[in-house]
């Protein structure tokens, strides 16, 4: 494999840890921005289509959860760093603080249950922060 083979599968590792951040990002501060739109009165957060990919965006991930599945943006991106060469965790300055904020070493179970409750809370921001009414 030559350098630059290596290095274009690592810049593609980078991008799909990117996505998976800005993934989490979605989910942990849509969540935030719809409670919060509550109480500033924002429109937006009343989005149906927005509400619906939150919804199924965290839904997705507390099923994975559950079944023991690993997310796919994992795989992938784990692939291309050893098809690359590269140890998983090492690498660029992206990855190294990225994987840090985003890779945790605690029991299964513990993922389970917090994603489990902070779905919980998007299934309940539907009742607290209704969406728009469907048009027709």
């Amino acid at each position: 494999m030559t350098m630059t083979q290596q290095t274009l599968l690592l810049l593609l590792a980078d991008s799909v840890l990117v996505l998976h951040v800005l993934f989490v990002a979605f989910v942990v501060v849509g969540l935030l921005a719809i409670y919060a739109g509550y109480f500033l009165q924002w429109q937006w957060v009343r989005h149906r289509t927005f509400r619906i990919i939150h919804l199924c965006a965290i839904g997705y991930v507390v099923v994975q959860a559950w079944f023991g599945i690993v997310c796919p943006l994992t795989t992938w991106e784990m692939a291309l760093r050893a098809k690359a060469g590269a140890d998983t965790y090492a690498g660029s300055f992206v990855q190294y603080w990225l994987q840090s904020l985003l890779y945790f070493t605690l029991p299964e179970w513990v993922f389970i249950v917090v994603y489990t409750l902070f779905g919980s809370l998007v299934l309940a921001s539907w009742f607290v922060v209704r969406p728009n009414a469907r048009f027709r």
